[in-house]
């Protein structure tokens, strides 16, 4: 069990919660406060997607980070900026005998194109989602092929932005490995994500094989959805690893009691510290993940 461990707080993600919690964060200026709300409550990382300001629906548009970023540096509050790199992936097959009908919801373009915003903006760290995934009950699957993420992760590598590999079931653990065994990846993190219909489920049995399964000596993390943050994070914990909490993973602090992010982050330092554990600072995140200097 790490004595210190990092906190990333997701902040507001791009799924469909707005209208069912009082305060979704939408705007730029909404999702830098809640990053700095994070930040000011002990997280050492703050995840950011960003969203349409009028329909609250997740976004790629760059001018929307570029917003985001300013707002969290003019703030002087320090924190680690990890974007996500995920947006672009979504396809939504065609009912019934017409899947080639895809449906509005899809959006999905090419590797680099999901890289934008990250070759503009160059943050501490950036999002790889290591596969392609059935992503709950409908007919939309979350699409990332092999070659396309040999693409992004060989770019992420050339910006000399840190590769946050975001594992949503064992192959996708599997693939990450062999885009290190290629070159393509230098020391990146790991984000072990469960609970997400239909990945890897949020159980003991399940994040246990995975951290076995890592390669030696990595830094990682893992989280649950919905009511199974909080345990999560502590398996998490007892295996060594580090911990994710936020409004994109779960709304709730307690039963009939909306969360913010500072409160969940607020949470989870409550639970490490009866653990005997301690949240990292920023620099002492810095230090641990090998995170460059930038400007």
């Amino acid at each position: 069990m790490q004595q210190k461990v990092i906190i990333t707080c997701a902040v507001t993600g791009a799924g469909d919660t707005v209208g069912r919690h009082p305060a979704i964060p939408v705007t730029p200026r909404q999702i830098a406060d809640a990053a700095i709300e994070a930040a000011r409550a002990g997280a050492t990382v703050v995840h950011c997607h960003v969203r349409d300001p009028q329909s609250g629906k997740g976004s790629r548009d760059p001018a929307l980070y570029r917003e985001l970023m300013e707002h969290i540096k003019s703030s002087g509050v320090d924190v680690i900026v990890n974007l996500t790199a995920g947006m672009g992936g979504d396809l939504e097959i065609g009912p019934g005998e017409s899947p080639m009908q895809f449906g509005t919801s899809t959006d999905l373009v090419g590797p680099l194109t999901r890289l934008v915003h990250v070759q503009e903006l160059l943050p501490d760290i950036c999002t790889l989602d290591c596969g392609t995934l059935n992503f709950g009950d409908g007919d939309t699957i979350y699409v990332s092929t092999p070659a396309a993420l040999r693409a992004g992760a060989k770019r992420i590598t050339e910006l000399g932005v840190k590769a946050e590999l975001e594992i949503f079931d064992t192959g996708h653990l599997w693939f990450s490995k062999q885009m290190v065994a290629e070159g393509l990846l230098k020391d990146p993190l790991y984000q072990l994500c469960l609970g997400i219909p239909w990945g890897a489920p949020a159980d003991t049995t399940t994040m246990k094989a995975m951290v076995d399964n890592l390669p030696p000596g990595v830094t990682w993390a893992a989280f649950g959805i919905g009511r199974l943050q909080m345990p999560m994070a502590a398996q998490a914990m007892l295996l060594g690893g580090h911990v994710r909490v936020g409004l994109e993973d779960n709304l709730w602090l307690d039963k009939g009691v909306p969360a913010s992010n500072g409160s969940l982050v607020e949470r989870v330092i409550q639970l490490m510290k009866c653990m005997g554990a301690q949240p990292m600072t920023p620099a002492e995140g810095r230090l641990k993940m090998g995170l460059k200097t930038r400007a």
